[in-house]
């Protein structure tokens, strides 16, 4: 991989990164990621696109350790059933929306 990759994938993570911060909602940046990322799979997309686009940005975007510690402190009040309710209903919901980008995604082209 060519140092200009490295530098566009570096310029998608702090670009994901401020949109993070400056949303600063877990559900939301949840939905929002899943629906672009179910929608840029559907596209065509050349290696170094997919690199700059799925590691680069989606990873910092919808960063698993928002989901963790989402869910982290739910366990912590010791709600077993809230916990189990809201891991089992992110989960579906991201894929139901993983889903709803691909289709978007499937009609416009």
């Amino acid at each position: 991989m060519k140092i200009k990759s490295f530098i566009y994938i570096l310029a998608a993570c702090f670009a994901a990164t401020y949109l993070r911060v400056l949303i600063n909602n877990n559900l939301i940046v949840s939905i929002i990621g899943s629906l672009f990322f179910g929608f840029f799979i559907a596209k065509g997309l050349s290696f170094s696109k997919k690199q700059i686009i799925f590691s680069g940005f989606f990873s910092c975007f919808t960063s698993y350790s928002g989901f963790i510690y989402f869910l982290y402190k739910i366990y912590n009040q010791g709600d077993i059933v809230k916990f189990i309710f809201w891991f089992n209903f992110l989960v579906i919901l991201n894929l139901f929306t993983m889903y709803f980008g691909f289709m978007i995604s499937r009609k416009m082209t």
